[in-house]
């Protein structure tokens, strides 16, 4: 009994200064002071003082400890740790530590959070989103765009190059609109509500493109003569970045510039001679001016004695000589403007290179940080105005449409879609205001850049799956009256660029968490390979122990926030999200803990083991997800009507997030030390339940019925009440449901009959006949009919008008090889 006392005095002292991270002096004196208070109690004898003398000692003296511990220590690892390439090193320089960090430190300051400020529209970029992003809209049809153009009208080219929807980040002087990023995601999310394909089209000049990168890298010459040009569509850009040997490994770019003489308007020049094979451009069918990514060589030293010089960026103009442009890719019927882009041997001058001479070599430094910044915008807004879009006609056509003499919404198989496809909506759009937000706020953040890309075209594809099951027949017919189809056709898109899914969840998002987020680890690497040996040491020194005191900070924490459910941990609100924030406060100790585990066992190898590495990965990105929606929640005045959508998204993340911790551990390489940390970290199980099925009926009724809720749900969406606009049509006829069924049912009184809600236009004259309702009753009832057999009823076609009737040559057929006998 006297040993367990002493083993549970030395733990709880232990475990007491590294809770609360104490630096090492301050909890050696610490622990000092609870042992000489042990000794008065009888606690705490000569052999604990000797051990803690042993240990303390050589710790707190500077030259035994990085002779004796550091010094050793520092040796090892170089041994067991990878080179990083060089377009690792440039991924990592490029972006910025942001929330991010916070979530990585196992002790989130919630406060940080809270006092970032809210986004929001500057009078200008509302101005826009109501007039020219509104006009748009008006203009466009997505069946015409998909199904008989192939791509956008010249009116409605013409009116984006007009009203400079090429050029929201293109700075004033040059005479762009210079909108804040989330502005740019909230024109991308109403545009996405209308058709793909516009939203696309404005997404990408944008987004990673010729205008970003001069903005950021080009020469005073390349500016004054692109930027101006650009911002009233008088270019249109695109980037030439993969190909077919480079699609997600970018930096394996097999395309080269070779530095040589050349002839050049009748001079001899020094420039580059190009060959490149690039494929997935999109714009490029269009495009005046092309953003060229390739491998730069300088094989006779014409510009210094280094021959590879990497990765460089160069512009150039349609019109290059060599330079084949014209045929165009098929995306999955959504057919924005895609395809390759070819030269062998080009040469041009070196003045083509974005930035001149000073930039060669650079360019994946310049696309890694421009794409940290566009990664964040175009596809999660796309992402998220599609969901948003998506809630909302898919809650009004279960309220319109009816089975089994009732509205198919309430069928509970429906609500459990309901309620996925309204809490991931209401998630999405929370995640891209705040990452938004980071942005305007000067970060480049790479690392969230990768969360929402991946998580938000993720939800997005189960989203309109979910949907399409809702809509059966009236989603699968495609149609002018479709507002499904391409959704649902075009998901894999977006799953598969910039990055592709499997790439970015396994590799990137806790690949490049772990170095930029950790407060030591990039130190501990840049101090491993700092030539300068008694520099090394010394920054090694203090990068080691603090990631020691860290480590066994979090390992404390983890241990007490399961034994007691984090109950006792602070929270800063004590309503129903409370819980929520000491979760995550819990989950952030895991993270970190397991994070210095898994490095501590695998080293380099965690690198390549990437399913290991993806369940880190997820709980970084739930851990991000999460913190997005309490703070939308704060946000938005914390209304009380939101609470069913807040609860959604914390329990099926957090749920999410268990599943993956539960699976890190029973796949964790040793099988015995996965058994004790999920002794330590789940010694109870899981807490967190997929949501309920009550919580999905409280959301299948909000998005069922118009409330102030549902409509900050739609906040922003193209809704308006004109002709050929299918959304607006359909909240006309939910509001037309809604107020004539108690019309319908004062008739089926006076009748003394239950009638069909079918033909309502007969109903209404029954009710005439009656005499029980006026004619403007009766009108509503005739015009609610139509409503209704619009949303329910499918286009249907002529063989003729599904021929594609072009002429064009049949690809002949490989004869088959002859069997040999």
């Amino acid at each position: 009994m006297q040993i367990l006392i002493w083993l549970l005095y030395v733990v709880a002292s232990l475990g007491a200064v590294s809770y609360f991270r104490m630096k090492l002096f301050n909890a050696t004196v610490g622990i000092f002071c609870l042992f000489v208070l042990g000794s008065i109690f009888g606690v705490i004898g000569e052999f604990t003082w000797l051990a803690f003398l042993i240990a303390a000692l050589p710790v707190n003296i500077e030259s035994v400890r990085k002779q004796y511990i550091s010094e050793p220590i520092l040796k090892i690892y170089k041994k067991i740790m990878p080179e990083m390439s060089s377009t690792e090193k440039d991924a990592i320089d490029a972006g910025t530590v942001w929330w991010d960090g916070e979530i990585f430190s196992g002790n989130p300051n919630w406060q940080t959070l809270h006092n970032i400020p809210q986004a929001r529209l500057t009078a200008e970029e509302q101005a826009f989103l109501d007039g020219p992003v509104e006009e748009v809209c008006k203009m466009c049809d997505d069946w015409e765009v998909t199904h008989i153009n192939a791509d956008l009208s010249a009116e409605v080219w013409q009116y984006l190059k007009d009203n400079k929807f090429f050029a929201m980040i293109i700075k004033k002087e040059y005479g762009g609109l210079d909108f804040s990023a989330f502005a740019q995601s909230r024109v991308l999310q109403k545009l996405s509500s209308v058709s793909a394909v516009l939203s696309t089209t404005v997404g990408v000049p944008n987004s990673l493109g010729p205008g970003e990168l001069l903005q950021h890298y080009g020469t005073k010459e390349q500016q004054d003569h692109y930027l101006p040009r650009l911002a009233v569509g008088d270019e249109i850009p695109c980037f030439a970045l993969t190909g077919p040997e480079a699609g997600s490994d970018a930096g394996s770019l097999p395309d080269s510039g070779i530095v040589c003489k050349g002839q050049w308007n009748g001079e001899e020049i020094l420039g580059m001679r190009l060959t490149f094979d690039k494929r997935y451009i999109t714009l490029a069918p269009v495009a005046t001016v092309i953003g060229l990514a390739f491998k730069m060589y300088d094989p006779d030293g014409l510009l210094g004695d280094e021959k590879e010089l990497g990765i460089t960026c160069a512009l150039l103009p349609r019109d290059t000589a060599g330079m084949e442009i014209g045929n165009r890719h098929f995306p999955l019927n959504v057919p924005f403007q895609n395809g390759p882009i070819r030269g062998q041997d080009i040469f041009v001058p070196l003045d083509y290179i974005i930035g001149g001479n000073a930039m060669i070599g650079q360019g994946w430094r310049m696309l890694v940080e421009c794409l940290s910044v566009g990664r964040v915008i175009t596809l999660p807004s796309t992402s998220a105005g599609g969901a948003k879009s998506i809630a909302l006609a898919t809650g009004a056509y279960a309220r319109i449409r009816r089975q089994f003499k009732m509205p198919v919404g309430k069928m509970e198989g429906i609500e459990e879609m309901l309620g996925r496809i309204g809490g991931n909506a209401y998630l999405m759009d929370a995640v891209t205001s705040f990452s938004t937000k980071g942005v305007d706020l000067g970060e480049k953040p790479s690392v969230i850049s990768a969360i929402c890309k991946y998580h938000l075209t993720e939800k997005m594809r189960q989203l309109v799956n979910d949907a399409m099951d809702v809509h059966g027949g009236k989603g699968i017919m495609l149609g002018q009256n479709n507002y499904l189809g391409r959704a649902y056709q075009g998901a894999p898109i977006a799953i598969t660029v910039e990055g592709a899914n499997i790439l970015t969840r396994n590799m990137m998002i806790y690949g490049q968490g772990a170095m930029r987020c950790h407060p030591y680890v990039l130190s501990e690497l840049l101090a491993a390979n700092n030539p300068d040996a008694d520099e090394s040491l010394e920054q090694f020194d203090q990068a080691v122990f603090g990631h020691i005191g860290f480590a066994i900070s979090n390992l404390f924490r983890s241990l007490w926030f399961s034994l007691t459910a984090a109950r006792l941990t602070k929270a800063p609100f004590t309503d129903e999200t409370a819980g929520y924030y000491r979760s995550m406060q819990r989950y952030s100790s895991n993270m970190a803990f397991l994070s210095d585990v898994a490095m501590a066992v695998l080293g380099g190898e965690l690198k390549r083991r990437e399913r290991i590495s993806a369940r880190l990965g997820d709980l970084l990105s739930y851990l991000y997800l999460t913190s997005c929606v309490l703070k939308r929640f704060d946000d938005e005045g914390r209304k009380a009507d939101d609470l069913p959508l807040v609860h959604w998204a914390m329990q099926d993340s957090l749920h999410k997030l268990e599943v993956a911790l539960e699976e890190l551990l029973d796949n964790f390489p040793s099988k015995i030390m996965g058994k004790a940390l999920k002794l330590i970290i789940m010694p109870f199980g899981k807490k967190y339940k997929r949501p309920s099925d009550e919580l999905e009926h409280k959301i299948a009724r909000l998005l069922q019925t118009p409330s102030e809720a549902r409509s900050r749900l739609g906040a922003g969406q193209y809704l308006s009440r004109v002709p050929g606009n299918l959304m607006g049509d359909l909240e006309q006829t939910l509001e037309n449901v809604l107020a004539a069924e108690p019309i319908y049912n004062k008739v089926c009184k006076a009748a003394k009959e239950y009638l069909p809600f079918t033909e309502l236009d007969k109903v209404a004259d029954k009710g005439l006949e009656l005499e029980v309702i006026t004619e403007e009753q009766a009108t509503l009832l005739r015009e609610t009919e139509k409503g209704r057999l619009r949303t329910i009823n499918v286009d249907d076609f002529k063989h003729s008008e599904l021929v594609q009737t072009v002429e064009k040559e049949k690809p002949k057929r490989k004869p088959r090889a002859k069997k040999v006998a």
